[in-house]
Protein backbone atom coordinates (compact mmCIF):
# COMPACT_ATOMS: atom_id res chain seq x y z
CA UNK A 1 0.00 0.00 0.00
CA UNK A 2 1.59 3.06 -0.98
CA UNK A 3 0.97 6.33 1.67
CA UNK A 4 0.18 8.70 -1.00
CA UNK A 5 -0.61 11.52 0.79
CA UNK A 6 3.58 12.23 0.94
CA UNK A 7 5.63 13.79 -1.48
CA UNK A 8 8.28 11.98 -3.40
CA UNK A 9 11.58 12.16 -0.76
CA UNK A 10 14.70 11.06 -0.95
CA UNK A 11 16.51 8.43 0.77
CA UNK A 12 18.09 11.13 3.34
CA UNK A 13 14.42 12.35 4.12
CA UNK A 14 13.04 9.42 4.41
CA UNK A 15 15.41 8.14 6.84
CA UNK A 16 14.38 11.22 8.98
CA UNK A 17 11.24 11.02 8.53
CA UNK A 18 10.61 7.32 9.42
CA UNK A 19 12.56 7.98 12.39
CA UNK A 20 10.07 10.46 14.11
CA UNK A 21 6.99 8.11 12.93
CA UNK A 22 5.42 6.77 16.20
CA UNK A 23 6.52 3.14 17.75
CA UNK A 24 4.80 0.35 15.36
CA UNK A 25 4.45 2.10 11.99
CA UNK A 26 6.42 0.52 9.46
CA UNK A 27 7.54 1.77 5.74
CA UNK A 28 9.75 1.62 2.80
CA UNK A 29 10.53 3.71 0.04
CA UNK A 30 10.24 2.71 -3.33
CA UNK A 31 11.61 5.29 -6.03
CA UNK A 32 10.51 8.14 -3.83
CA UNK A 33 7.44 6.81 -2.72
CA UNK A 34 6.54 5.72 0.94
CA UNK A 35 4.95 2.56 1.14
CA UNK A 36 3.31 1.21 4.45
CA UNK A 37 4.29 -2.28 5.35
CA UNK A 38 1.77 -4.18 6.59
CA UNK A 39 1.35 -6.13 10.04
CA UNK A 40 2.53 -9.27 10.10
CA UNK A 41 0.39 -12.99 10.45
CA UNK A 42 2.00 -15.27 13.04
CA UNK A 43 3.76 -17.80 10.77
CA UNK A 44 5.69 -14.66 9.24
CA UNK A 45 6.71 -13.18 12.44
CA UNK A 46 7.91 -16.37 13.97
CA UNK A 47 9.86 -17.72 10.69
CA UNK A 48 11.45 -14.47 10.46
CA UNK A 49 12.97 -15.00 14.07
CA UNK A 50 13.68 -18.51 13.80
CA UNK A 51 15.45 -17.48 10.13
CA UNK A 52 17.58 -14.69 12.68
CA UNK A 53 18.47 -17.02 15.16
CA UNK A 54 19.31 -19.65 12.79
CA UNK A 55 21.37 -17.09 10.79
CA UNK A 56 23.13 -16.17 14.34
CA UNK A 57 23.93 -19.89 15.18
CA UNK A 58 25.79 -20.64 11.71
CA UNK A 59 27.74 -17.36 11.92
CA UNK A 60 28.85 -17.84 15.91
CA UNK A 61 29.94 -21.62 14.21
CA UNK A 62 31.64 -20.66 12.04
CA UNK A 63 33.32 -18.44 13.78
CA UNK A 64 32.82 -15.11 11.19
CA UNK A 65 33.39 -11.88 12.10
CA UNK A 66 29.83 -10.69 10.73
CA UNK A 67 26.56 -9.03 12.27
CA UNK A 68 23.08 -11.02 12.10
CA UNK A 69 20.77 -8.12 12.08
CA UNK A 70 16.77 -8.94 12.44
CA UNK A 71 14.35 -6.41 10.83
CA UNK A 72 14.67 -2.75 11.66
CA UNK A 73 17.58 -2.00 9.84
CA UNK A 74 17.62 0.04 6.81
CA UNK A 75 18.95 -0.80 3.40
CA UNK A 76 19.78 2.11 1.19
CA UNK A 77 19.51 0.87 -2.18
CA UNK A 78 19.94 4.06 -4.11
CA UNK A 79 19.28 7.68 -3.10
CA UNK A 80 15.33 7.05 -3.66
CA UNK A 81 15.14 3.40 -2.48
CA UNK A 82 15.07 2.36 0.86
CA UNK A 83 14.35 -1.41 1.99
CA UNK A 84 13.82 -3.10 5.54
CA UNK A 85 14.75 -6.52 4.79
CA UNK A 86 13.39 -8.91 7.50
CA UNK A 87 16.66 -10.13 8.31
CA UNK A 88 20.32 -9.70 7.16
CA UNK A 89 23.98 -10.56 7.57
CA UNK A 90 26.86 -7.73 7.60
CA UNK A 91 30.23 -8.87 7.58
CA UNK A 92 33.47 -7.06 8.45
CA UNK A 93 33.66 -4.54 11.15
CA UNK A 94 30.53 -3.60 13.87
CA UNK A 95 28.84 -0.61 13.04
CA UNK A 96 28.11 1.78 15.67
CA UNK A 97 25.66 1.64 18.11
CA UNK A 98 23.42 4.61 16.61
CA UNK A 99 23.68 3.57 13.52
CA UNK A 100 20.16 2.72 11.66
CA UNK A 101 21.39 1.91 8.19
CA UNK A 102 23.57 -1.28 6.66
CA UNK A 103 25.21 -0.22 3.39
CA UNK A 104 26.95 -3.42 3.11
CA UNK A 105 24.57 -6.21 3.77
CA UNK A 106 26.29 -10.01 2.26
CA UNK A 107 22.70 -12.10 3.03
CA UNK A 108 19.37 -10.22 2.94
CA UNK A 109 16.90 -12.38 3.89
CA UNK A 110 12.84 -11.76 2.98
CA UNK A 111 10.01 -13.78 3.98
CA UNK A 112 7.35 -13.61 1.41
CA UNK A 113 3.66 -12.46 2.52
CA UNK A 114 0.47 -12.03 0.42
CA UNK A 115 0.88 -8.18 0.46
CA UNK A 116 4.31 -8.10 0.11
CA UNK A 117 5.44 -11.55 -2.26
CA UNK A 118 5.81 -9.57 -6.03
CA UNK A 119 7.86 -6.51 -4.74
CA UNK A 120 9.76 -9.09 -2.69
CA UNK A 121 10.56 -11.32 -5.94
CA UNK A 122 10.57 -9.12 -8.28
CA UNK A 123 11.94 -5.19 -8.21
CA UNK A 124 13.71 -6.12 -3.94
CA UNK A 125 15.43 -8.86 -5.83
CA UNK A 126 17.30 -6.64 -8.59
CA UNK A 127 17.47 -3.84 -6.24
CA UNK A 128 19.65 -5.32 -3.42
CA UNK A 129 21.98 -7.20 -5.74
CA UNK A 130 22.79 -3.56 -7.62
CA UNK A 131 24.69 -3.27 -3.95
CA UNK A 132 27.88 -4.53 -4.47
CA UNK A 133 28.40 -5.98 -1.58
CA UNK A 134 25.12 -8.50 -2.11
CA UNK A 135 26.21 -12.58 -2.54
CA UNK A 136 22.78 -13.96 -1.10
CA UNK A 137 18.91 -13.45 -1.02
CA UNK A 138 16.82 -15.75 0.40
CA UNK A 139 13.14 -15.48 0.04
CA UNK A 140 11.46 -18.04 2.45
CA UNK A 141 8.84 -18.82 1.45
CA UNK A 142 5.99 -20.14 4.74
CA UNK A 143 2.75 -21.93 3.15
CA UNK A 144 5.08 -24.93 1.21
CA UNK A 145 8.30 -24.77 3.42
CA UNK A 146 10.69 -23.68 0.79
CA UNK A 147 13.74 -21.30 0.42
CA UNK A 148 14.26 -19.44 -2.32
CA UNK A 149 18.23 -18.59 -3.08
CA UNK A 150 19.65 -16.22 -5.29
CA UNK A 151 23.49 -16.55 -5.24
CA UNK A 152 25.82 -14.14 -6.82
CA UNK A 153 28.86 -16.14 -8.33
CA UNK A 154 32.17 -14.49 -8.72
CA UNK A 155 31.89 -13.59 -12.45
CA UNK A 156 28.68 -11.58 -11.05
CA UNK A 157 25.72 -14.01 -12.43
CA UNK A 158 23.30 -14.80 -10.22
CA UNK A 159 21.93 -18.21 -9.77
CA UNK A 160 18.85 -19.76 -8.38
CA UNK A 161 18.70 -23.06 -6.42
CA UNK A 162 15.04 -23.78 -4.73
CA UNK A 163 15.87 -25.55 -0.98
CA UNK A 164 12.83 -27.71 0.72
CA UNK A 165 14.84 -29.49 3.38
CA UNK A 166 18.50 -29.60 4.46
CA UNK A 167 21.16 -27.37 4.24
CA UNK A 168 21.24 -23.75 2.58
CA UNK A 169 24.61 -23.12 1.98
CA UNK A 170 25.72 -19.73 1.72
CA UNK A 171 29.31 -19.73 0.84
CA UNK A 172 30.78 -17.38 1.45
CA UNK A 173 31.29 -16.18 4.08
CA UNK A 174 30.68 -19.96 4.73
CA UNK A 175 27.91 -20.46 6.42
CA UNK A 176 25.55 -23.71 6.48
CA UNK A 177 21.53 -22.77 7.23
CA UNK A 178 19.91 -25.00 8.39
CA UNK A 179 16.31 -25.68 10.17
CA UNK A 180 14.28 -23.15 9.52
CA UNK A 181 11.41 -24.52 9.72
CA UNK A 182 11.99 -25.34 13.28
Amino acid sequence: MTASAHARMTADEFIAWAMARPKGERYELVAGEIVAMAPERSAHALTKLTVAMRLVEAVKAAKLPCTVYPDGMAVRVDASTVYEPDAMVRCGTPLPGDAIEVTDPLIVVEVLSPSTRARDAGAKLEDYFRLPSMRHYLLVKTENRTVIHHERGGSGAISTRIVGEGVVALDPPGIELRDIFG
